[in-house]
């Protein structure tokens, strides 16, 4: 009997697969089990966000400051699981999730009227990512709008040096009433065409991957849909960075009112 039931015991199989728990004997088709999170698999919630994720290819800019100069965390100050962590960005004690908290009272830069808890992508030397728009760029999010009082942008890619812009390239925007769409510049100089892209309800989990493909063209996909954007030939010029987090996208008096995200996965890669 006992060697029936350790034989029972070494047949049931359990494998992990990216968060989920797959368990059942040996032989059955395997049942999938949703974790309680989309990071169950590896966050700590004791942890500062950089105990979970990889911030050595970012800096932190968060609405405080002096007028027109919001303050700045460099990656050295980001990283490890005794990282920087405060009212503005930090790990959610609930489910692990990398928060980002920006009112619509706030420092803001001076190119720019709304508050914002963001990273900006950086090299792992330090020094300020730059890159060519030839190649494959890609920025892959997992994340859920907490709450938001009107519209907030959650990715980006941004115009580097090269020129005298300061626009993005394109922008990825979530509104208070579950509708995400991209804003796709025109030109250095301005004007923003807006793209319905998909739709999520506020508190619901979703994912992005925001990418330049062949020097010339925007890929992005939403929840495993993926469309298909011209880059104009006024920006070939110019290098890009990419940002993500809580770049709010309404101002008032208010320092309650605002856009709070978690990231669940946040990655860059290029090639």
């Amino acid at each position: 009997m006992r060697i029936r039931t350790l034989l029972t015991a070494l047949a049931t199989v359990t494998t992990v697969i990216g968060g989920l728990a797959l368990a059942g004997p040996a032989g059955a088709s395997p049942t999938a089990t949703a974790p309680t999170s989309p990071t169950a698999a590896f966050a700590d919630p004791s942890k500062a966000p950089g105990g979970n994720f990889d911030l050595s290819v970012w800096q932190l800019q968060e609405p405080v400051g002096s007028p027109g100069k919001p303050t700045t965390i460099p990656s050295s100050r980001l990283q490890g699981a005794s990282g920087f962590q405060d009212d503005y960005f930090y790990t959610d004690k609930r489910d692990g999730a990398m928060t980002f908290w920006a009112p619509e009272k706030g420092v803001t830069t001076p190119n720019s009227n709304y508050a914002r808890s963001e990273l900006r992508e950086m090299n792992r030397n330090g020094g300020a990512a730059d890159w060519s728009l030839g190649g494959s760029h890609k920025l892959q999010a997992t994340l859920r709008v907490v709450s938001v009082t009107k519209n907030v942008c959650v990715g980006q890619i941004h115009l580097g040096s090269g020129g005298s812009s300061t626009k993005p390239l394109v922008e990825l925007y979530y509104r208070a009433n579950g509708d995400i769409v991209l804003g796709t510049e025109n030109s250095p100089a301005g004007g923003q065409t807006l793209h319905n892209v998909g739709h999520v309800s506020v508190g619901k989990t979703w994912n992005y991957t925001i990418g330049v493909s062949g020097g010339d063209t925007i890929d992005l996909t939403v929840n495993g849909s993926t469309t298909h954007y011209d880059i104009p030939s006024s920006f070939f010029q110019y290098k890009q960075y990419f940002k993500a987090g809580s770049y709010n996208q309404s101002s008032s008096d208010s320092t309650t009112n605002g856009a709070r995200v978690g990231f669940y996965g946040l990655t860059v890669s290029h090639g």
